[in-house]
């Protein structure tokens, strides 16, 4: 085959493909257009709502008991009878009696002091008469009413006070002999639960040893930690006396029990005046008048076995009722950008970076003043900066 005749079979052959790739190409499918997606971003948004009524401050912190002491006896002597619910985690009420000591060393000292001041009374007694006696010879022989020169010896005015002094030292021996002998009964000096023991009869004790441990069940108080922002929103907290009972800032205090949860009213009843040397926090001091009564179960808790106290050492969330200021907003928590800013988005979809003061946070929303107005759209989420006047859009993502 000459080169010629190659040639014209190899233009063929590529004029072939060439034809068969054209008409391949026709027999396609058009593609689909879809229309770009607009170049505004599209956000989320959230609604400022105008706030009313005290503005809440959130907290938590752990139960103690309002007074905890030990039980020690002021006398020493063998335990002849204990009650029978003076044992840990038993209650007792206020003034009952808990223990007994054996009184019968301590009746004798009584007895011995009663004879003693009746023999001082006797003993006085008798003064009394001599001195009488001594005066009223003092007169006969000197001729005067007023013996103001006379030598007290001579009127025994010395043995008179001395048997004066006796009676007076021995009745106060009868006093203190009687006052160790109520002191053989121990009593609870206020309602509340045994917290631990160690006394059992035939035990031997001594005055001053520590055998028990109660803590009262009147109230209970909470230490809730506090930035200085937060305590600065408890109206009138500086003011407020120790154990004076006002309760004019209310509090509910919420714990957990089981599968429940249940809250307890109280109020503050006073704020440490110094800050936490490792927090550098404020420690707010909340009282829980009697707390064993049942707490008040929380919507969607059911009660299983009956409701429970307020146990000591339980770890609590706090709700004090703060300050009620005018003209403060509530925003989603998530709509608070950096530096204290608020993106809002106006009715033609122009973005407002609007500075507001933070007065308080919480877990869903932050309680601001700034330059806001209730209903206003505010961006939540979608970008991650803004400028003054960018457009945005709302709504439906229009992104498939």
């Amino acid at each position: 085959m000459s080169r010629i005749s190659s040639f014209i079979i190899a233009g063929v052959i590529v004029i072939a493909s060439v034809a068969l790739a054209a008409f391949l190409i026709s027999l396609a499918p058009e593609p689909t257009r879809t229309e770009q997606p607009p170049q505004i971003p599209f956000v989320q948004t959230g609604l400022v709502t105008a706030g009313t009524g005290p503005i809440p401050v959130f907290g938590s912190g752990t139960v103690r008991p309002s007074a905890e002491i030990d039980i020690v006896p002021q006398v020493g002597g063998k335990i002849v009878w204990v009650d029978s619910g003076f044992q840990s985690g038993g209650r007792v009420a206020a003034g009952q009696a808990i223990f007994r000591i054996e009184e019968v060393d301590y009746q004798y000292r009584v007895q011995e002091a009663e004879a003693n001041l009746a023999a001082s009374r006797v003993a006085l007694l008798k003064e009394q008469e001599q001195a009488s006696i001594a005066r009223t010879q003092y007169e006969l022989y000197s001729g005067r009413r007023e013996p103001a020169t006379a030598n007290t010896l001579a009127l025994r005015e010395p043995q008179l006070n001395a048997a004066r002094a006796a009676f007076d030292r021995d009745e106060a021996r009868l006093a203190d002999a009687n006052l160790a002998l109520s002191r053989t009964k121990v009593t609870a000096p206020f309602a509340g639960f045994v917290q631990e023991e160690s006394v059992d009869v035939g035990q031997i004790v001594a005055a001053g040893q520590p055998v028990a441990r109660i803590f009262a069940t009147d109230a209970v108080e909470v230490i809730v930690p506090l930035s200085d922002a937060d305590a600065a929103l408890i109206p009138g907290l500086w003011s407020l006396a120790a154990g004076d009972g006002n309760r004019t800032v209310a509090v509910r205090v919420i714990a957990r029990y089981g599968d429940g949860t249940y809250a307890w009213d109280g109020y503050v009843d006073r704020g440490e005046a110094s800050l936490d040397k490792q927090t550098r926090t404020i420690d707010v001091i909340v009282r829980v008048p009697d707390p064993i009564n049942s707490g008040i179960p929380i919507a969607g808790t059911v009660p299983l076995g009956g409701s429970p106290p307020l146990l000591v050492g339980k770890f609590v969330e706090v709700e004090i009722e703060g300050l009620e200021l005018e003209g403060y907003y509530q925003v989603p928590r998530a709509a608070l950008q950096s530096g204290n800013e608020i993106w809002v988005v106006n009715d033609g979809g122009a973005v407002s970076i609007v500075p507001v003061q933070v007065l308080q946070r919480t877990n869903d929303e932050v309680y601001v003043t700034g330059t806001l107005a209730s209903g206003q759209a505010v961006i939540t989420g979608g970008i991650q900066f803004a400028t003054e006047g960018m457009r945005v859009l709302t709504g439906v993502d229009p992104t498939p």
